[in-house]
């Protein structure tokens, strides 16, 4: 049986590994910090293996005739991802490694690393207006559409942050959200001329692509993470299919119920 120390150690651990996993990081980084801390506690053996569901760590404290302790931690309701708190983890990660700092001290750090606060909103709806604005140019419109895509893509963005402050799941909000930029758009093509709603409606979805899902699939498989690598996968896909649903049932009632008009 390990010692009261060790189990610190290992709550310390997991939490740190919770706090990546629920930030969007990488299968591999999140085994990776587990062990580090663990090791750096001089627990001789540690095995570890983390889904998006959950962590598992089995430790020994190296004794011929000691037992393995197994320690279960379930993940619930992954957040957006954070690539602040990811970073601030990996740089607790190596001052507990290098440093004398005590498991309890670092329980504080990583109370303190979960409790950062996102970027002001003014900020992240200037990012999506960029974001959905340069994308739509990117996809061939003008500079109509660059300013039609600008307020769409804020306001769509800002819709996104409503819904998940009421804890709506990311494949109705991406949806919703999708089909709101959709309508937006259409009825600004049908209302000021020399505007095209594809360009538009495709800078606006930009916003809510899975681009880091996708790529930590990719990275998962590289590593040999199999199952991570297909759970990051399909959720990637099914949220595609939520963004292309969301806009497809707009353009759809928008052409046989409302009687818009595709300029």
């Amino acid at each position: 049986m390990i010692n009261p120390f060790h189990k610190k150690a290992l709550i310390l651990a997991v939490r740190a590994g919770e706090i990546m996993m629920k930030s969007g990081a990488e299968i591999y980084r999140v085994e990776d910090t587990i062990e580090r801390i663990c090791k750096a506690c001089r627990i001789h053996y540690v095995e570890v293996f983390a889904t998006q569901t959950g962590i598992f760590v089995s430790l020994d404290s190296g004794d011929d005739d000691s037992d393995m302790y197994t320690y279960i931690k379930r993940i619930k309701g992954g957040g957006d991802t954070d690539l602040t708190k990811i970073s601030e983890i990996n740089r607790f990660s190596r001052e507990f490694t290098t440093t004398d700092l005590s498991v309890e001290a670092g329980m504080k750090r990583l109370k303190e690393i979960d409790h950062i606060k996102p970027l002001p909103v003014p900020v992240r709806l200037l990012g999506a207006a960029l974001v959905a604005s340069f994308f739509s140019l990117l996809f061939g419109g003008n500079i109509l559409d660059f300013l039609c895509a600008i307020l769409i893509g804020s306001v769509s963005y800002l819709l996104s942050l409503l819904l998940n402050r009421y804890s709506i799941n990311f494949f109705i909000r991406g949806f919703c959200c999708c089909a709101v930029a959709a309508f937006l758009a259409l009825s600004a093509t049908s209302a000021i001329p020399h505007t095209h709603y594809n360009s538009i409606i495709i800078g606006a979805i930009m916003i809510f692509v899975p681009g880091v899902a996708i790529t930590n699939s990719i990275r998962d498989f590289l590593s040999g993470d199999m199952l991570s690598g297909v759970a990051r996968a399909t959720e990637a896909f099914i949220i595609a299919i939520s963004l292309a649903a969301g806009v497809g049932m707009v353009m759809k009632l928008w052409h046989s119920v409302i009687g818009g008009v595709f300029l």
